[in-house]
């Protein structure tokens, strides 16, 4: 049965390569997908076994051109990474006679640059959701220090959303767990300090009371409107929201994160610092908002000088 199959491969992905709920629920998905394709394309009862020894390259390949119709290169690039993962585990557990994906190529990533705003539209925006805060309306202060926080310390919205109030530290810095659960230091600064201070004071009175009638329980330190820990989607449909009542270019949680690493490079920050705090693997990735920076001075100077 299929959901036997992928309750085992969930174990794998969670028990043994102990790898973040976003991605279990990400490889998961490519994997239910795969297997409900090949039963569409084999006939067969969606409720009954299907033999996957003979899976090969070309059914992985009809498999990617149906899942990323209409998606862009990024996209298609995590969908051939988590299929190739499956596709070995089922050669390695003996479901296949080959890896079928081993072979498979991702499409080479996009060099379209990082979507991010300058110093003086992020310091708008910021300013906009501090001065919406003043009413103090305990969403609207949520909000303040949700962005605040997301800009400063360059978070990925999976991350804010994961923090715990256990996970501000006193130093001006928060105790982050990131892709493979890998847990780094971000600091923040005085701005997302106060807005952080500001939401605190205001947080009880969103945070849902347990049925029992006792003291609240939730741990997490941005909860929704419901009193519960905030998703991702909550958090992106605020920024987006916030951002056209602003004024500035419509932007993503992961645009702040991209224009706070530009910002860093543009005030002199070196690329080892910047890679520490957004918690990049790779140097090579961090090293993609040198061209946003570059850019910018590209600009400037044939803006500004006589003989550009």
């Amino acid at each position: 049965m299929i959901n036997e199959l992928l309750s085992q491969y969930e174990r794998e992905l969670r028990l043994r390569r102990g790898l973040s709920e976003n991605t279990v629920v990400a490889y998961l998905y490519e994997a239910r997908s795969l297997c409900a394709f090949i039963t569409r394309s084999i006939d067969a009862d969606p409720g009954e076994p299907i033999d996957l020894s003979g899976l090969n390259l070309e059914d992985v390949r009809s498999w990617l051109a149906e899942a990323s119709s209409g998606e862009a290169r990024s996209s298609m690039a995590r969908h051939s990474a988590s299929i190739r993962t499956f596709s070995s585990w089922l050669y390695r557990g003996g479901f296949t006679d080959v890896d079928a994906a081993a072979r498979l190529k991702a499409p080479r990533a996009s060099n379209e640059l990082p979507h991010v705003l300058t110093q003086d539209q992020a310091r708008n925006l910021l300013g906009f959701v501090h001065d919406r805060a003043a009413d103090g309306d305990p969403l609207h202060v949520r909000d303040s220090a949700m962005l605040e926080l997301l800009y400063a310390a360059g978070l990925r919205v999976s991350e804010l959303c994961e923090l715990d109030v256990s996970s501000l530290r006193p130093d001006s810095t928060v105790r982050v767990i990131g892709k493979g659960n890998k847990e780094r230091i971000a600091p923040y600064g005085v701005p997302a300090m106060r807005a952080l201070m500001a939401y605190l004071d205001v947080r009880s009175q969103l945070v849902a009371a347990p049925t029992s009638g006792g003291p609240a329980t939730e741990k997490a330190l941005f909860v929704g409107a419901r009193g519960k820990r905030i998703n991702p989607r909550t958090v992106r449909d605020t920024v987006h929201r916030l951002a056209s009542q602003a004024g500035v270019p419509d932007i993503s949680p992961h645009d702040l994160r991209h224009s706070a690493a530009t910002h860093l490079l543009d005030g002199g920050s070196d690329l080892r610092t910047v890679q520490e705090i957004l918690g990049h693997k790779s140097l090579a990735t961090t090293q993609r908002y040198t061209h946003v920076s570059a850019e910018r001075l590209r600009q400037s100077f044939v803006q500004a000088h006589p003989r550009a």
